[in-house]
């Protein structure tokens, strides 16, 4: 049963009068307190938190960075909104170690670590303090104002999942360390003691003290230039004043620097990569422009990336104002500019309006993944943009058949009976890319454009629901029309498993000449003319690989490789699934390079899907495991849960999303 959307509302705050009150202290590091929602739909069962309760709405990070012991430690002050009633507050910790909870002045508070649930942590319970915070006198009646202000002690888990602590060997420089995080999806915990839940919104500030000469980034804006300190030390600060999802709290430091791409934008990279980062995300500018006109203003000042060593598992991750981004889409020529295009849409839908549960990932990554190329037409062509909402079509399409059409991970948002890190990837990108495409081309662009754009600015900074999203949807654009509710079947689209039958077909002609060649491969062993090859798109040369033959035989692998130059391809797209292709089909010749491409990245979508192809073969396994023994310490504990579960090993980590 979902019921109506309500916000949290405790009495003695007047909630509907306004939602927007700063707090009374340091009001130029805190900014406004988010809602909670309090619908069926919105409950998060990945937290321990009870927000009606008590909330936390800042969090202060004093912390330094150990290399050695591979920890971060020092405290954080949390600002604390609770009910008059409520005597405690309940926080998420997965491993931490709590040395010591205090009042602002000092006074000690009782504080509890419960039992630990698998997958999910324990508990951190917390007396709340007698006294409570002043009111800023120029608040009005009704306004919100933190109550409560705690300090924690700490340090971060041993292994904290959050974390990947990078020897010198693990970088581009091979001289210095690097650590960077992933919060997404309840990693946080392993690192930051707070409510780690996307639906309650927190500001943030830090102070991060890391050893020389290492640069340090955050997913804030950085304060100033770095201050000395002793022990040949320096101290980072960072601010992010909008309420934003605690998961998208993220740092990273390393041997690092910095180039402008234009007034609003840069990368971050190491020396031995920054000219060719820099080149590949050229584009950022124009694309910031495009996202601007398509679907409102881009609210968070900046927006800056970094390229990380080969182990992060991810293609990007939305950090606000600093993306994370995987080296490994560095192809020379921006071919796979698509992942900046995604992350950048990201800071619309995802970080703007997230998602309160995380049975509702498609109302991040699928809205986000439809305005990703939405922004691809924009800037590189309608032609590029139709391949490559192809590609996605054909992905959902074949993940459906391969899963079964009432599979329940195939639901957009995910049922109650499963986790909601079992929901299929294709279910939350490309079919929610397929359904906003849809509901485009039934409604019309203009009028949809419109609605979305709203959308964001009527829920920026909030937490959203699937409820919302379609009864919002509902109100402003279909009505009374009952045949507009029936043509798009708006329910079974996001609640419902497979593939309805209005959904909007890829165009055929988008890879016409592609399909044509792979047709004749298929049915005539005839290779694509070589020139024709050079010259075909990325997306183009993915489509010919996709479509090749499950069976190849060694002659075929090896004419393959010879006449288009599959091993030789600087687009790690490519060369993935030349690569799944041949160990598929047990290509002993592969196998070197292979190894070179497991063992120099920790991209969990292209690792995970090759040791998956040669675990499936008596031939591949011996290899599978002699790679992963090499290997598996330099894989984000991510990647590594994923293989260690395709390869029976013990410890496997948990789910996330990922893009």
């Amino acid at each position: 049963m979902r019921i109506h959307v309500s916000f949290l509302i405790l009495p003695f705050l007047f909630l509907l009068a306004g939602c927007g009150g700063l707090v009374s202290q340091d009001t130029d590091q805190r900014g406004e307190i988010a809602p909670i929602l309090t619908s069926e739909e919105a409950f998060d069962d990945q937290t321990f938190a009870k927000p009606q309760e008590a909330r936390v709405t800042h969090i202060d990070l004093d912390m330094a960075m150990d290399f050695d012991a591979k920890t971060i430690g020092g405290t954080a002050t949390l600002d604390v909104l609770a009910a008059d009633e409520a005597s405690e507050i309940i926080l998420d910790s997965n491993g931490l170690r709590v040395s010591a909870v205090t009042d602002e002045a000092g006074n000690a508070l009782t504080f509890d670590l419960g039992e630990t649930v698998e997958g999910k942590g324990e508990p951190l319970t917390i007396q709340l303090p007698v006294q409570k915070l002043e009111r800023d006198a120029e608040l009005a009646e009704g306004e919100l104002a933190s109550t409560h202000r705690i300090v924690i002690e700490y340090v971060s888990a041993p292994g904290a999942e959050a974390l990947q602590w990078l020897s010198p060997e693990q970088t581009a420089g091979g001289e210095h360390p690097f650590i960077f995080s992933q919060g997404q999806a309840i990693n946080n915990r392993t690192w930051i003691p707070t409510q780690d839940s996307p639906g309650i919104r927190q500001t943030w500030q830090a102070t991060i003290s890391a050893p020389e000469p290492l640069n340090v980034v955050m997913s804030g804006v950085i304060q100033g230039d770095p201050e000395p300190e002793d022990g040949n030390r320096r101290d980072f600060r960072f601010v992010m004043n909008n309420p934003v999802p605690p998961y998208l709290i993220a740092i990273a430091a390393g041997n690092i620097e910095f180039r402008e791409l234009g007034p609003r934008s840069g990368v971050w990279a190491e020396p031995e990569v920054i000219e060719s980062a820099a080149q590949e995300v050229g584009d950022t500018e124009e694309m910031i422009d495009a996202g601007i006109a398509l679907f409102g203003d881009y609210r968070w000042g900046r927006y800056d990336m970094i390229i990380l060593p080969p182990a992060f598992p991810y293609g990007g991750m939305e950090n606000p104002v600093m993306t994370f981004l995987t080296p490994t889409f560095i192809a020379g020529d921006r071919s796979n500019n698509g992942l900046v295009a995604h992350e950048l849409a990201h800071s619309w839908s995802g970080n703007l309006t997230t998602y309160s549960s995380w049975r509702d990932g498609w109302l991040n990554e699928g809205v986000t993944s439809y305005f990703e190329n939405r922004i691809v037409e924009e800037v590189y062509g309608k032609e590029r943009a139709e391949q490559e909402y192809a590609l996605s079509y054909a992905g959902l399409v074949g993940g459906i058949d391969e899963v079964g059409a009432d599979n329940p991970g195939t639901a957009m948002r995910t049922p109650d009976a499963i986790s909601p890190f079992d929901t299929k990837g294709f279910a939350i990108y490309d079919k929610g890319t397929v359904f906003l495409r849809t509901v485009e081309n039934i409604i019309g662009r203009e009028k949809f454009d419109a609605w979305l754009t709203q959308w964001f600015d009527s829920h920026a900074f909030e937490p959203v629901t699937s409820e919302m999203f379609l009864a919002d949807l509902r109100k402003k654009l279909i009505g009374d029309d009952a045949e507009l509710e029936k043509r798009l079947m708006l329910d079974k689209w996001v609640y419902g498993t497979g593939l309805p039958e209005n959904a909007w077909k890829a165009d055929p002609q988008a890879f016409a000449e592609v399909d044509g060649a792979a047709a004749a491969y298929a049915n005539e062993g005839t290779l694509p003319n070589v020139d024709a090859w050079r010259d075909w798109t990325a997306a183009e040369q993915r489509r010919f690989l996709e479509e090749l033959p499950q069976d190849l035989s060694d002659e075929q692998l090896a004419a393959l490789d010879t006449t288009l130059g599959l091993s030789q391809t600087g687009n790690n797209e490519v060369l993935f699934l030349w690569l799944e292709a041949a160990l598929s089909n047990e290509y002993g010749p592969a196998v070197p390079q292979a190894e070179r491409f497991m063992a120099t990245m920790g991209r969990n979508k292209f690792v995970s899907p090759l040791f998956t192809a040669l675990n499936e073969t008596d031939w591949g396994k011996p290899i599978a495991r002699r790679i992963y023994a090499e290997t598996r310490s330099s894989y984000h504990a991510y990647t590594r849960g994923n293989v260690d579960k395709t390869l029976q090993y013990e410890g496997s980590a948990g789910t996330a999303l990922s893009d």
